[in-house]
């Protein structure tokens, strides 16, 4: 599939700031199976300094400076995203057993931020909650399971258990509170799955990008009603690799998915974040269209 997306985020403010500094992580980074073309990215009002920073983790970070005062800023960021099937069913495929997928990422020799030994314990939003999150995933996640079909059932369970609800939870609101709950959105999902895997020793880490909608038989698609979205990259071992499940629709990640950046959770890969001098307050409006442009034939 091919895929023109346009992402953009406005921010108002109710009064004059001054000096404002933003990251943001935009652009999509280099992924097997998929090409970005095209990136282009315009900031109003022009930014008084805008270059690209280096990231801990899988992101294409670039750092903005705003010096004159302002009361609003529109970010729009727009590229063309060639993504192809994988090259084998990964749900059908062999594996290796949880123990030896923990086995193999605690022995890793090499850290960075592709390194499965990167994501194997708690961080600053996906904590471990072994006495709850743990338990409640070890239904599925026995050592003894093969890790991509025990990593299938426990997305699958979550998928039944858990209610889509855009009201039930705030962006800074910790994994567990949406577990308790057993509602909340595609970031709280993918949270808690992160939390279920690496309760059990398992490199799970947190994927934003884009998810390619369709809309109802015999309606139009909606030109900028979608949105980022969230999933899990659970490491399989060295042959299988890094594999995307998407707990919110209970499929794995194929053609359907953009993949932006991946962190160990969404502080990592925030589409935006910063800080400004001054005393306003801020709203923000996001739309982002992910057009298809191209049905690749097999």
């Amino acid at each position: 599939m091919i895929y023109n997306v346009t992402h953009t985020t406005t921010l108002f403010y109710s009064n004059l700031v001054r000096l404002a500094r933003f990251n943001l992580r935009l652009r999509p980074i280099d992924w097997p199976g998929q090409t970005v073309s095209d990136y282009r990215l315009d900031v109003s009002p022009a930014p008084a300094d805008i270059r690209q920073k280096s990231s801990p983790w899988l992101a294409n970070e670039t750092r903005l400076t705003l010096r004159d005062p302002i009361t609003r800023l529109a970010i729009t960021s727009r590229f063309r995203a060639r993504v192809q099937p994988p090259a084998f069913d990964r749900a059908q495929a062999p594996s290796p057993s949880i123990a030896q997928v923990r086995a193999l990422a605690m022995g890793w020799p090499a850290v960075g931020p592709g390194s499965p030994a990167s994501y194997l314990f708690a961080s600053p939003i996906a904590e471990l909650w072994p006495g709850e999150i743990g338990v409640w995933g070890r239904q599925w996640l026995n050592d003894e399971a093969p890790v991509m079909q025990a990593a299938i059932a426990l997305m699958q369970g979550l998928h039944d258990e858990f209610a889509f609800d855009a009201s039930a939870t705030s962006p800074d609101q910790p994994p567990i509170e949406a577990f308790r709950a057993r509602r909340g959105v595609c970031q709280d999902f993918t949270h808690v799955m992160i939390c279920a895997l690496r309760a059990v020793g398992l490199p799970a880490a947190y994927v934003s990008g884009y998810l390619r909608t369709l809309p109802p038989p015999g309606m139009p698609r909606l030109v900028g009603a979608d949105m980022m979205h969230a999933w899990v990259a659970l490491w399989c071992g060295p042959d299988l690799g890094w594999v995307g499940l998407d707990p919110t629709n209970a499929t794995l990640v194929t053609t359907d998915h953009i993949v932006v950046a991946m962190g160990r959770d969404y502080s990592d890969v925030a589409p935006l974040d910063g800080v400004f001098h001054g005393g306003a307050g801020q709203t923000m409006t996001v739309s982002a269209d992910v057009e298809p442009v191209e049905e690749e034939v097999a």
